[in-house]
């Protein structure tokens, strides 16, 4: 694992299994992380892949709760804890840092839109005062494509300047490789810890002075990616950014939080893995036959996955 990076080089946003009632299946979930955890892969729960915002609170305090108990390492863990709701975004914050988490991953409040520099500012810090905990290390979620509520170089420097030791990082899922770079240039030095939102640009984060990446594929390409984070200064790096884009490429091209369920029902045998919660839905025949199909092409494998 990287010092720069203490809950990895490269997390995970966990699939979230459901029952056929769609509640949340626990036990799959503890499954799940422990075959990422296996596969050297921190845990960003809650997170955009998780179908976090379709998950109530206490949804998410339980499951956390379940990984706790299940003597996970929670020092790897970065859960999603941003909410529209103050309230709601302090409780799963305050719950996180009490179980030991190695961070918190927090979207801004995305509701309102053309929101000020200043709301946002004003937002993170009724969370970071409420929680109240200098154990509090918190990762800043700036993806634009979804929220629609960029997080700028302006309230990070803000941010920083308030609260250095609690203010730890950031998730750039921009898919701008300018932006992550300006980001890394701008607070690196400082300790800041910039993760890009795809293993697309894990390489050039990497190198340019980041911590890692938090990907969806990281589901589903642990092993390789990981391996990718671990020794990203050997010769055949760029050959095997290379693969680990074409495998991205194969993902990308179907809807992908159904396509990571698909893959994880079939390599794992189980298909109580291929159920989402509306308003998403599985991929249909065509395109889950389309995903194998590719897939089988290249010998990609889900190796140690538990069915």
């Amino acid at each position: 694992m990287s010092s720069n990076a203490p809950c990895g080089t490269v997390l995970s946003p966990v699939i979230t299994p459901f029952n056929d009632d769609l509640s949340p299946d626990a036990a799959r979930f503890v499954e799940h992380c422990r075959w990422l955890m296996a596969n050297d892969v921190g845990l960003a729960i809650f997170g955009t892949n998780s179908e976090a915002n379709s998950l109530s609170v206490q949804e998410r305090l339980d499951l956390l709760d379940h990984l706790v108990a299940a003597g996970l390492d929670t020092s790897r863990l970065m859960p999603g804890t941003g909410c529209c709701s103050i309230p709601d975004s302090v409780t799963l914050t305050r719950h996180a840092v009490n179980q030991g988490v190695g961070g918190v991953l927090m979207l801004p409040p995305f509701y309102y839109k053309g929101v000020s520099e200043e709301g946002l500012f004003r937002f993170y810090s009724e969370v970071i005062e409420r929680v109240g905990d200098e154990r509090l290390r918190l990762y800043l979620y700036h993806i634009p494509p979804v929220a629609q509520v960029p997080i700028g170089l302006g309230l990070i420097e803000r941010l920083l300047k308030r609260y250095p030791e609690v203010v730890a990082g950031i998730k750039d899922s921009s898919g701008d490789w300018a932006n992550t770079q300006s980001v890394i240039d701008a607070f690196g030095a400082q300790g800041f810890r910039v993760y890009a939102g795809s293993e697309r640009f894990l390489l050039p984060t990497l190198r340019a002075g980041g911590a890692g990446c938090i990907s969806a594929t990281a589901n589903v390409n642990p092993r390789v990616i990981s391996a990718l984070g671990a020794s990203w200064r050997e010769d055949d790096a760029d050959a095997r950014q290379q693969a680990l884009n074409e495998i991205r490429d194969i993902f990308e091209s179907v809807p992908m939080i159904p396509a990571l369920k698909a893959a994880t029902a079939h390599f794992s045998g189980d298909p109580a893995w291929d159920r989402l919660r509306p308003p998403l839905v599985s991929l249909d025949d065509g395109q889950r036959d389309r995903l194998l199909t590719t897939l089988a092409g290249v010998d990609f494998a889900m190796p140690g996955l538990k069915g």
